[in-house]
This record gives structure tokens, sequence and C-alpha cells, in this order.
């Protein structure tokens, strides 16, 4: 098992993928609009770090990997160093930030609806920058009430 292949989903969320069983205080996974998940690498690769074509291919690995559908990237290459990307997806978002001096990244993944996984993208991320590293924070985004019946898949308009 690789590091990066024990980031886990947060302890609440039950699922086929997830070993951790429910924890009382958490929503249901019907009780809930999406999942989010905070990413700190550590120790990465500087190179990749600064690479803004690698990153674009990397966040459109980890939008897959993660069941979601990929709307829009836009990146952004600093000087003299340092990435800032972002994935617009049907179900929410990807960003990442990075700075190659310090060997640092800065990931955000927000994933509406149950269909998805953004810890998966997360594993994705940490393996592609080769992360010595991490703190992953996740939690469950809880469904207002005003929403609570409504269809909740994300539907494409028609172009």
């Amino acid at each position: 098992m690789t590091q990066a292949a024990c980031l886990h989903p947060n302890p609440g969320w039950t699922g086929a993928e997830s070993p951790f069983s429910s924890s009382p205080q958490s929503p249901s996974a019907t009780d809930m609009v999406g999942k989010h998940c905070i990413l700190e690498l550590y120790n990465c690769d500087p190179a990749k770090l600064d690479d803004e074509a690698f990153l674009r291919n990397a966040i459109t690995s980890a939008a897959k990997r993660a069941g979601a559908t990929l709307l829009n990237l836009i990146t952004h290459r600093f000087d003299p160093q340092g990435v800032t990307g972002l994935a617009l997806l049907a179900e929410s978002h990807i960003s990442i930030h990075t700075w190659p001096e310090s060997g640092y990244a800065a990931v955000d993944v927000f994933t509406c609806g149950d269909h998805t996984m953004p810890e998966r993208a997360c594993i994705v991320l940490s393996e592609e920058l080769d992360a010595g590293s991490y703190k992953l924070k996740s939690f469950r985004r809880e469904t207002p009430s005003s929403v609570a019946g409504a269809d909740r898949q994300p539907v494409l308009a028609a172009a």
C-alpha cells in the first residue's frame, strides 16, 4: 500500500470504499449536499509544483478519478514560481495553489451529490506530486432544508 492510498474519507462517511462506520452525530449520506476535502501536501517534487501543464493533467486526472464532470480548467503560473489551478466541476470544484520553493501545495476538493468521491482526487494529487507527507481534513456539507427534497444530481444544459 502506498502512502497516498491511506488517505481516507471522513470516518463518518459510509460506502463501499470506507472501512469506517457511521458516526451517530454525522448526517446520513441522504442528509448531505456533498463532501469537502482540504488537503495539504508537503515535501512535494518542486519541479512538478511549478509545471503548469503537468498540474493541468494532474487536476484533470483527479477530477476523473473522483467521478466528477470537468466543465472548465483555469491555471496560472506565477513569476518566478508557483501555480494556481481551478477546476470547475458540474459537482463543484477542485483548486490547488503551489509553493515550489517550499515543496508545498494547498488543495481544496468539494463535490456535491453522492456519486462522487473527493478523497479519490486527493489520492491522485498526492501521488502525482510525490508528496512526502500530507494533512487531510474532510467533512460533509449538510443539505439545507430548502433543497432536501430536490433532485441533487447535476444536469448539464444543452449547448
